[in-house]
């Protein structure tokens, strides 16, 4: 059986893949299940309100899933998934710290604009079953990740030393949570433009910085990407 990464889920057993009825994929049940899920909440919704959404019969969503748990489960896996791959990709894990924690951040905000149904189920659930322990659990462990880049970028000298890490990474990813409570993907701003303006006020802050007597322009500060604050 092949192993897996750390923050990474067992990839599905080999099989016959079950056929659903036309106008409707795997993928489609499951973004139509993370939508409802978000409107109703998990627990105040049923098959019957699944089969309604989709237009579809009951049966016509088990040739998919086994039950409205593994649509939780395969929703939540999908956020974290995507999320842990962007730790794994070649500017998370080399170069300055305060780079890689750039590059985590902004591919999170991909993430999330990418996966919106998705990640907002996640930053919804509250650990009421062993599937939801298992996200936060998993969501922990990213936590844990994007600390130890704040803590590195201090060490280096990077990073303000009078913050701490743990904090930080937390108000960084307060700032990217916050965007499911906003986008909306038909307003016309970018993924790119989102992580831009969000990277800009975590690394550089809102302050444009004031031009001292006596300083030529490259002493004011502009163009400083390395410090938090």
């Amino acid at each position: 059986m092949p192993r897996t990464s750390p923050g990474e889920t067992a990839p599905p057993r080999p099989g016959r893949r079950r056929s659903g009825r036309p106008g409707h994929d795997a993928d489609s049940v499951l973004h139509v299940a993370a939508r409802v899920f978000n409107e109703r909440g998990y627990d105040g919704t049923s098959m019957e309100d699944l089969a309604r959404a989709l237009g579809v019969t009951k049966s016509a969503i088990y040739h998919h899933v086994s039950s409205k748990t593994e649509l939780l489960r395969r929703s939540l896996d999908l956020a974290l998934d995507a999320l842990f791959a962007v730790t794994r990709e070649e500017a998370s894990v080399s170069g300055p710290a305060v780079d890689r924690l750039d590059h985590v951040l902004r591919g999170s905000v991909q993430v999330l604009v990418e996966l919106l149904p998705h990640v907002t189920l996640l930053l919804r659930v509250r650990g009421n079953t062993e599937v939801e322990k298992h996200a936060l659990e998993r969501r922990r462990e990213f936590d844990h990740l994007v600390a130890d880049l704040v803590r590195e970028g201090i060490v280096a000298g990077d990073i303000r030393d009078d913050v701490d890490p743990a904090v930080a990474g937390r108000l960084l990813f307060g700032m990217v949570n916050s965007v499911v409570e906003w986008y909306k993907p038909d307003r016309g701003l970018s993924a790119e433009e989102v992580a831009d303006t969000l990277a800009t006020i975590a690394f550089q802050g809102l302050r444009r910085p004031r031009h001292r007597p006596g300083n030529t322009a490259g002493d004011t500060g502009h163009g400083d990407h390395g410090h938090l604050g």
